[in-house]
């Protein structure tokens, strides 16, 4: 079975419409970050207060040294240690975010500790609670002593447990930015692969009129100096066949029951070039099977033009066999054909084999089951389409 899934499910699809950069302005980004930021404090702020039982100036000048502290780590690293870090090779930015976080971790410890120093000098105090006395204390140390390797390690889940949350929000903001980034291009490289599949069905109509005029004009030609009564019912056939191609295939989607009409006249005409001897056979569905059901124009046509141009080429046993039915909303499309032994086989169907899967792989991802088989003397094609929206 041949599937390849374009993009799939709604998620994914409000995700690929959704405009990031559109939506993330400089200013909701400013208001969002503000936001984030307001939050944390006021939480901090109440931690300090209930938890602590420190009065309302401690518990300020707690939490304002505290968001500072995070403020300052968290935009050195996110937006200017890490852009730098990424420049280089994988290994190396793994190797330099290895490095950062103990580097960070001491940047943390070195302001913090730069804080109380001002603090103790302006003469603040933790003067009741269960961290009294605390400013004091941190400012007495040396430098040396605040950055002192069981300093590091002691102070390490702190800062751990104080940041991931933001880490966590800004990773997982920067993955789906990514994510979105990742669904857009795909959708642009399926829309330009879909257009050039377009270009190539024209391309194929464009191939297919005069070709396909110039050997039924001679038909006709034959018939008319025979005076064979077939004359009209073949002009309107060809009237049909060159109508649809010109005027009626050039949506998406098409009638299912056109559809068939134009392969029946197609193949109408070109049974027209082989004697009686060729056995060329074929079943459509009836026309109340197909109502309300809609498919790619052309969809199948590429096989139905190559079993006429290398099929019924045997001297024995030529024949060509075409079968299209419908169940359950399923199409089922069934074709096959002699092909000469001595011939050659390399490249049978070539580029319009290649561009009929691609038009399948684009218009019914995980819709369809496409079955080709070059056999000894008998060429094969079975698809099955699910036409349910």
């Amino acid at each position: 079975m041949q599937h390849t899934q374009v993009f799939s499910g709604y998620f994914t699809d409000k995700i690929a419409e959704f405009n990031f950069e559109e939506f993330y302005t400089v200013k909701k980004r400013v208001l969002l970050h503000s936001l984030m930021w307001v939050g944390f404090a006021i939480l901090l702020f109440i931690s300090y207060r209930t938890g602590y039982h420190l009065t309302y100036f401690n518990s300020f000048i707690l939490t304002f040294r505290m968001v500072i502290v995070n403020m300052i780590v968290f935009y050195s690293f996110f937006y200017v240690a890490l852009p730098r870090i990424f420049r280089g090779s994988v290994g190396m930015a793994i190797l330099l975010i290895i490095i950062a976080f103990p580097v960070f971790m001491i940047i943390w410890i070195v302001i913090t500790y730069l804080f109380s120093l001002g603090y103790h000098v302006l003469g603040f105090e933790i003067l009741t609670g269960e961290l009294k006395g605390a400013i004091k204390g941190s400012a007495s140390q040396t430098f040396f002593q605040a950055i002192s390797p069981s300093r590091i390690i002691s102070q390490t889940i702190i800062i751990i447990s104080i940041l991931s949350p933001f880490f966590f929000v800004k990773i997982l903001f920067e993955i789906s930015r990514l994510y979105n980034r990742t669904l857009n291009i795909q959708k642009q490289k399926a829309m330009l692969e879909i257009q050039n599949i377009n270009i190539e069905k024209d391309f194929l109509k464009a191939q297919l009129n005069p070709h396909f005029l110039f050997n039924t004009l001679n038909n006709l030609y034959s018939l008319s100096l025979r005076k064979d009564d077939l004359v009209p019912g073949v002009i309107l056939n060809l009237s049909d066949t060159m109508s649809y191609t010109l005027y009626e295939s050039n949506t998406e989607k098409v009638p299912l029951c056109k559809e068939l009409d134009f392969i029946r006249n197609y193949a109408e005409l070109e049974k027209m070039r082989y004697s009686g001897d060729k056995n060329i056979h074929y079943e459509f569905p009836s026309e109340e099977e197909c109502s309300g059901l809609y498919i790619a124009p052309l969809l199948t046509f590429t096989f139905i033009e190559n079993a006429f141009k290398y099929g019924l080429k045997s001297k024995k046993d030529a024949f060509l066999s075409l079968r299209i039915k419908l169940r359950d909303g399923h199409f089922y499309f069934e074709l096959e054909n002699d092909v000469d032994i001595t011939g050659e086989k390399a490249g049978f169907g070539g580029i319009g084999l290649e561009n009929a899967k691609k038009r399948l792989q684009l218009l019914y991802p995980y819709k369809y089951d496409l079955q080709i088989q070059l056999l000894e003397s008998c060429f094969k094609v079975s698809l099955k389409l699910d036409l349910e929206n």
